[in-house]
């Protein structure tokens, strides 16, 4: 190291504490990366690679960016999972003798960022810690550093509800300890798009002890110190929007695991990943973006409490009602810029005075929002009593800032005439000075006679006059003092010119460092109301949600549901509330849902396409939109409260764990089955198909027995397996329903209506007819059926449900017959022959087709007469 400049030796020594970052290195204008930073960044940002002499014996790498140009290369990094290290010069290297000291001033992380377009107006960018305590106990902890708002709890039994619960938050980043399970880690990786930081402190920040002072166990300690220790580490700068870390139980709200939140579409989509067709987009009638950060968690962790889902019921009705007043509302809500970030904003040091004119504005609708939500014909004194209007604020921002200030802090326009007596001063001796020099420009074209004369300004020379070379011939000889030759023009000076130069140049930087100044202590003295803007965001963002409620219920005709205690299922002409949207809803076919103590299970057939998937999610998701607070698409609904949905629907691999669409089902279904209760919701669609045909019925039925023998959950469960309909003998509080179809002129027509009862078949060959598959396979699959159709053995789940009560008889779905069989001296012609094709027959390297071809040529061999 002694080998390179000094210059690079500090980069080094600085690059030495950030290893896992790329180091932005302050040089003028410009912040430079060397190394091997130099090159992944050229390669990760597209910019030219360079190199100088480091003062080694060859040439180091190097390339950079404009110091202007910066924010947009980091959020380029940080959204490809990258760290970036901010390394600033820290002293005046017009005051420096050699190397200019340099230190780190923040250290970006995809978890930490406050201000780009990577931070998603609707969306938290939530910054996550984990804490292993062994014995299946996990310390959860995180925080949005945009918003200021940190949760924490303690997760214990099985990793799979950390993984959800991770999953659920959305987490951008996650810091562990060092000793944290790597399997764990990996199987979030396999999940979502995470980036992992590593943190060892375990104490609480002294400065930060008021934002932990309801947290007792020390468990939660550790975990929320973690997060703390890591923010102060990376920010290096006051956090004083921080809110203190709220305590959850997971108990207190349903739960929903990554695979029923994906399988329901819950915030986005299984197909493109994103926001458009999912409940998340169809709900989303928020009109601020704290409303719409808000409203994703509602859907993320709907309530179990009775009181609170109906207090938003009722709020929801009166607004639905009040028509008028919600428009009026809306309208205000339009006017409400992000408080919680602009809160943020203002203690990290980063606001600017537009974003406090946008304060301004914000808080001017709050009392107009107040009056509005006081005359509403119900009790809202809750949600009034946190809308604080801070009045002082909204005076201070008035008397202090213009309408139009500047983009920059240090440019000045910013603060408005009248507000500090020696900002006046400077600026009227900035205009006189002005309105003399237009006064000379005016005089001096009079004197010399030169209509073209000019008095301009230029960083470089100042104030100078300007006269055309045509001119030069007629001015009077010593009357200007030559300051400048240009190609077409001479500029000049005079001493008269120059004292007013200085008057007006000191009065302008001086009005710059004042209103930089007199900003500064502003952005401090709002501050100190932070809390009060937190509290009042939140107060704001909840009405905007229930307005929004009551606009979708509105224009979707939606019902405000009920709930009893009897564990009953009833909706009348329900809806998929997306699958409506999309579609036109004249042509979308309700269905009625019913079930009760004495119907806790569902089986549901029909062909493929026909609906099943479809009606399935529609229970849940009602279900879902009464327990979030809002109306249901139905014309009547009364429901239990779900303390848990679990689905398996529709099939997909997991490439990237290595793991197959069947073992994807059985892992969801265990999921399931191990932590379903007898007050949770249960949807299966299909369950079995990824394996033969004996036996997935054998899984699917030993399921269906399970739940309804061992757990007694709410279950709809949809098959093909039509030999499966017979159970409802079995079973008592089994019911069988189908989705209704009819033939026509051999042609098929899903009705998509519901019906008791089994189905009589599946229809799979008119499906693939309606794919248009070629009509010389539609015609052998249907005279392959009709033979398989025409086999007399069938399977008799009834007797089979009998055999499996006793533990020493094995499982068996069909009644087995001894027969002798002869042996090959016996055997006629055709039958030889058709035990050798069977013998010579490679069964693992043949297709299901290829074995049905097969099947039929041994059938028709031994068909043959003798």
């Amino acid at each position: 190291m002694a080998s390179y400049t000094p210059m690079i030796q500090q980069y080094l020594r600085v690059k030495a504490d950030y290893q896992d970052a790329f180091l932005f290195f302050r040089l003028g204008d410009f912040y430079e990366m060397f190394f091997d930073d130099a090159v992944n960044a050229s390669q990760e940002l597209e910019i030219t690679l360079t190199s100088r002499d480091g003062g080694g014996k060859e040439r180091i790498p190097m390339c950079g960016v404009p110091h202007h140009a910066a924010p947009n290369y980091i959020e380029q990094l940080i959204n490809k999972g990258f760290k970036v290290a901010i390394c600033e010069q820290v002293e005046d290297p017009k005051l420096t003798k050699g190397v200019v000291k340099r230190e780190v001033v923040q250290l970006v992380t995809p978890g930490t960022v406050m201000e780009g377009k990577g931070l998603s107006d609707k969306q938290n960018n939530f910054l996550t810690t984990l804490t292993d305590f062994g014995d299946e106990t996990f310390g959860l902890a995180f925080a949005d550093l945009s918003t200021g708002e940190m949760h924490t709890t303690i997760i214990s039994g099985p990793v799979q509800q950390l993984i959800n619960e991770v999953y659920s938050i959305g987490a951008k980043e996650v810091v562990v300890e060092d000793s944290f399970p790597e399997s764990i880690i990996q199987m979030l990786k396999e999940r979502m798009i995470v980036t992992f930081s590593y943190e060892q402190a375990k104490t609480i920040p002294q400065e930060f002890i008021h934002l932990v002072d309801k947290l007792e166990q020390e468990k939660l300690l550790i975990t929320v110190g973690r997060l703390l220790h890591y923010l102060k580490r990376t920010q290096k700068r006051s956090l004083d929007h921080l809110q203190p870390a709220l305590f959850y139980e997971l108990d207190h709200a349903m739960k929903i695991d990554l695979f029923s939140k994906r399988n329901l579409e819950l915030t986005e989509t299984i197909r493109s990943k994103g926001k458009k067709g999912s409940l998340l987009w169809l709900l989303d009638q928020t009109v601020t973006a704290m409303g719409g950060r808000l409203l994703k968690q509602w859907v993320d962790r709907p309530l179990i409490k009775k009181d609170q889902i109906e207090k938003r019921h009722e709020i929801v009705e009166t607004l639905m009602k009040e028509y008028f007043t919600r428009q009026e509302i809306r309208e205000l809500l339009k006017e409400v810029y992000d408080l919680e970030r602009l809160a943020g904003r203002v203690a990290f040091g980063n606001v600017n005075a537009r974003d406090l004119v946008q304060l301004r504005k914000s808080l001017s609708q709050i009392p107009s929002l107040k009056e509005l939500l006081a005359g509403l014909p119900i009790d809202m004194t809750s949600v009034l009593e946190n809308m604080d209007e801070c009045t002082e604020l909204t005076g201070l921002l008035h008397d202090s800032l213009v309408e139009q200030p500047a983009l920059s802090v240090k440019e000045g326009n910013m603060m408005k005439d009248g507000f500090h007596e020696e900002l006046d001063k400077y600026r009227d001796a900035r205009r006189n000075g002005k309105t003399w020099i237009a006064e000379l420009e005016k005089r001096e074209r009079e004197l010399t006679g030169i209509r073209s004369l000019k008095i301009g300004y230029n960083r470089i020379f100042g104030y100078y006059i300007e006269i055309t070379k045509a001119n030069i011939s007629t001015l009077p000889e010593g009357r200007y003092e030559r300051k400048q030759t240009l190609a077409n023009a001479e500029r000049y000076i005079t001493e008269e010119l120059k004292e007013k130069e200085t008057l007006i140049l000191e009065a302008e930087e001086k009005i710059i460092a004042l209103e930089y100044e007199l900003f500064l202590k502003l952005r401090e003295e709002v501050k100190g109301f932070i809390p009060r803007l937190q509290k009042l965001a939140k107060a704001v963002s909840g009405i905007d949600v229930l307005q929004c409620f009551a606009t979708i219920s509105e224009e979707r005709h939606y019902t405000k549901p009920s709930f009893n205690d009897e564990r009953k299922i009833y909706i009348k002409d329900g809806r998929h509330p997306v699958v409506e949207k999309v579609m036109d809803s004249n042509e979308y076919v309700p269905n009625d849902s019913w079930m009760d103590r004495e119907n806790e299970m569902l089986l549901i057939t029909g062909p493929n396409m026909s609906g099943k998937s479809t009606y399935m999610r529609q229970v849940a998701l009602t279900a879902i939109l009464a327990q979030i607070g809002c109306f249901v698409p139905a014309t009547e609904a009364s429901l239990p409260i779900f303390d848990q949905i679990f689905t398996r629907i529709g099939a997909a691999d997991d490439l990237i764990s290595g793991q197959s669409t069947f073992m994807v089902e059985m892992l969801e279904a265990r999921n399931a089955i191990v932590y379903a209760t007898q007050n949770s919701l249960i949807l299966f669609d299909e369950i079995g198909r990824g394996t033969s045909t004996y036996d997935g019925m054998a899984l699917a039925q030993a399921l269906i027995e399970y739940i309804h023998d061992k757990i007694g959950a709410k279950t709809l469960f949809s098959t093909h397996y039509h030999e499966l309909t017979t159970l409802d003998q079995e079973l008592d509080k089994l019911k069988n329903i189908h989705v209704s179809v009819v033939e026509q002129n051999g042609k098929v027509v899903f009705l998509h209506k519901m019906k008791e009862g089994p189905a009589d078949k599946s229809y799979g060959i008119h499906v693939a007819e309606l794919a248009e598959l070629p009509k010389e396979l539609i015609e052998r699959a249907q005279s392959i059926l009709e033979k398989l159709e025409a086999t007399p053995e069938k399977v008799n789940i009834p007797q089979v449900r009998e055999q499996s009560k006793d533990p020493l008889t094995q499982l068996s779905f069909f009644e087995v017959k001894e027969e002798r069989v002869p042996n090959d001296e016996k055997l006629n012609k055709q039958e030889a022959q058709a035990i050798a094709k069977i013998k010579k027959m490679d069964l693992l390297d043949t297709t299901p087709m290829d074995a049905l071809n097969k099947l039929y040529e041994i059938q028709k061999l031994l068909k043959t007469k003798k």
